[in-house]
């Protein structure tokens, strides 16, 4: 896959990447997984939009948020999320490992904190983060906490 990666602060995005966003994640958060959620939830605005395109669309994205927002002390990634037509082809990893590293240009080299769904947690591990939380229920899916220490 030939991604090409932007990342935006909130203010700075155009309608276009927006909406491709907001779209993207009511793509998948709310048909494919039929979850109703509050996607909307007042993080958008102070978080880092980072955005994956192949040939125009979007196919990958990922919401970093500054501590303080999501957990107190730590900054988050968080809306992790790959177009259908995207998965099984390493545009998951790409994503993650490309959240990671931008995170830690953002906010330091600091812990970096996620709520992963319960059946994604082998892959979180994979890249270093260990679970912190015992399961619980968001919006009628499994849940747990995870956090990537510094390095």
């Amino acid at each position: 896959m030939n991604i090409t990666w932007t990342i935006k602060k909130f203010d700075a995005l155009t309608p276009d990447e927006l909406y491709a966003f907001l779209q993207l994640r009511s793509k998948v958060f709310v048909i494919e997984q039929n979850c109703v959620y509050p996607d909307l939830d007042d993080k958008d605005q102070s978080s880092y939009h980072l955005m994956g395109w192949e040939n125009n669309k979007l196919i990958a994205y990922t919401r970093l948020v500054p501590p303080g927002i999501s957990y107190p002390e730590l900054p988050a990634i968080g809306r992790v999320v790959t177009s259908l037509d995207a998965r099984r082809k390493g545009s998951g990893r790409e994503l993650m490992k490309m959240s990671i590293d931008k995170a830690r240009e953002l906010f330091g080299n600091t812990s970096i904190k996620i709520g992963a769904q319960v059946y994604l947690k082998k892959f979180y591990e994979s890249f270093g983060f260990i679970q912190t939380s015992d399961i619980y229920d968001e919006d009628g899916i499994d849940h747990i906490e995870m956090i990537l220490n510094n390095h």
